[in-house]
This record gives C-alpha cells, structure tokens and sequence, in this order.
C-alpha cells in the first residue's frame, strides 16, 4: 500500500484516531527503541507479511517510555526521539505508525482490553508481529501465549520473532546499546543499531566560548537522559536540506569554563553559515577522548587543534 503523505501526516496518537484506510492491517508491536537490528528484523517481518496479504502495514508503539513512566525520577535513556523513530519506520516502508500515550490508565489496562479495544475494534489487526519476550497490560499479565490465544480468539494472527544475537553471541538489546554509549565505544553501538547514532535538535545560541576560541560550534542541548560518555567526537552533521557535513563534537560540563549542564557543541569544519533555529542532526561516527580541565586557554586550544586533526583522519578512513 502506497501512500503520498509526508512522514508527520502518517503518524497518528491513539488507535482510536487511525483513519479507516489504515485499518485492516499488520501491526508491529512494540517501544522500538534505538530501531536496532533486532527491531529490524521484526519490522522487516511485518512488512513482508503485510505485502504478503495485500494490506497496511502499521508500527504501534507507546509513549513516554513505559520504564520511564514507571521511574519518573530516573527517566530511561533514550536511543531515539519519537519524532525521528517515526521518520525511520516510514523510510523503510510502513503505511503509518500509532503513538498510544503510555499512562496510568493505559498501564492499568487488563491484557484482553489492549487485545479487544486497540488490535480489534481500533485497529481491525489482521495479523501482529511482536518480539519473543513481548508483555502488555496490568502487571505484564499479557504473556507471549496469551497473545498467541487471543489471536485465536479474535481472529488475527501472530508472529513472534526470537532474540537475534551478534557475532560474539550476545543478545541484540537496546540495553545493550546504552551501555556502549555509556562507555563512549561508538563502534559496538552502531554494530548493534546498524547504522550511526544519531541525535537532532535546534541549534541554540550559547555562550559562543567556541567562537572567542576561534571554532565557533553549533550548540544543541540533549534531553536530560542522555548519558553519552562525556568526552570529544568525530560526527557527521545533516542539515535540513540534506546536506552532510563533517565536524568533531564536544558532549560535557565544559569544565574549563562553568561546568555547567551539558551540552553538545559542534565545529562543523570548513562552515560558516548562521544555523541558529535550524533543527540539524549529529551522527557520532567515534570517540577520540575524554573531556578535560585546561589550565589557561592556550593548551585548550593546542588540544582542539589536535581533536579537529584526529577526527578528519577518522572520517577520512570511512
């Protein structure tokens, strides 16, 4: 099924608001975050499923992240923002995706009303796709087999995809990714996610420290649950138009300066355009080193010549 809509027209929050040209499909299950291999290859799954009986293919998940939800005071750490996990189900070929709002009613829910009211009556499900270990409604009571019956019961299918492990024999998870992001190893990260990581925001004015420095940085600042290792990057960075250029990034406190809140601070090299309000997306292609405290700004500045050499020498070998 082949629609001519931009991405924000194809996403739609609550099953209850899917129009009727949506309905009738096969659903993808599940919080996806990160959309790493193992998201992949159930996602893959439901599309070819959904070309097989010649109906919509659709991607369900939820917001705030439940974990999140549950530990308000210590928010999950986010792989990918709603907005561009959205973006990237419809790159790879979904007809729509339904954001269901992740909150006390919704957790209370008992399993067979998340079965008869949003995969039947919203829905019209004709066959989901879940992950092996998949659970939903009050207390997790909605197990893989529960699923498995009521499919029987209501009369959609089901499929459900088995853990897929990397070539050290590991489980592919998004817990897994933060961990390597936690530690800086970019290169682990993007074997599991299957491409760079990447994150997007509009470029703020800041305290153009970089500018005094004479590398003025395009700065966005994260969400507070990121918890990329503080230290210095090699990065590609996406404008809106497209276009891709190359930089070294500064995720930290500034500890030379304020130490302040974080911050992501990015020199984008041989640039010198005003991106200020302009939304731009960071891919982090390496780690090059830890954030330091500079006694005085000239070895600061000794340092970010050295940190612009090394990663165009990293960027220059992709």
């Amino acid at each position: 099924m082949t629609q001519a809509h931009d991405t924000k027209s194809k996403v739609f929050f609550g099953t209850a608001n899917v129009p009727s040209e949506y309905k009738g499909g096969v659903v993808a299950i599940g919080n996806f975050d990160g959309v790493h291999i193992g998201h992949t290859q159930l996602l893959e799954t439901a599309l070819e499923k959904a070309k097989q009986l010649g109906v919509p293919a659709l991607v369900l998940t939820f917001e705030p992240h439940p974990r999140t939800w549950f530990n308000s005071k210590k928010p999950v750490f986010r792989l990918t923002q709603e907005d561009v996990k959205s973006k990237v189900f419809i790159d790879m070929g979904f007809d729509a995706v339904v954001v269901e709002t992740f909150d006390a009613d919704f957790a209370a829910q008992l399993p067979q009303t998340f079965t008869n009211t949003h995969l039947v009556k919203n829905l019209n499900a004709a066959h989901v796709v879940t992950g092996y270990n998949f659970h939903f409604g009050r207390n997790r009571g909605g197990t893989p087999e529960f699923l498995k019956a009521e499919g029987e019961r209501l009369g959609f299918g089901v499929t459900q995809i088995d853990a897929v492990t990397s070539s050290k024999g590991q489980e592919v998870s998004s817990s897994a990714i933060r961990t390597f992001l936690r530690d800086g190893n970019i290169a682990e990260a993007q074997k599991i996610l299957g491409r760079k990581w990447r994150v997007s925001g509009e470029v703020v004015k800041g305290q153009q420290l970089g500018r005094t420095l004479g590398f003025p940085t395009a700065n966005l600042k994260l969400p507070e649950n990121i918890e990329l290792r503080h230290g210095i990057y090699a990065v590609y960075v996406t404008r809106e138009n497209g276009d891709e250029l190359e930089g070294v990034a500064s995720f930290g406190r500034r500890p030379t300066f304020d130490n302040g809140a974080p911050v992501l601070e990015t020199f984008i090299f041989d640039f010198d355009e005003e991106i200020y309000g302009e939304i731009i997306a960071i891919s982090f292609v390496d780690w090059i080193r830890e954030e330091l405290k500079f006694d005085g700004i000239e070895p600061l500045i000794e340092q970010i010549h050295d940190d612009v050499d090394r990663a165009k020498a990293i960027l220059k070998e992709i």
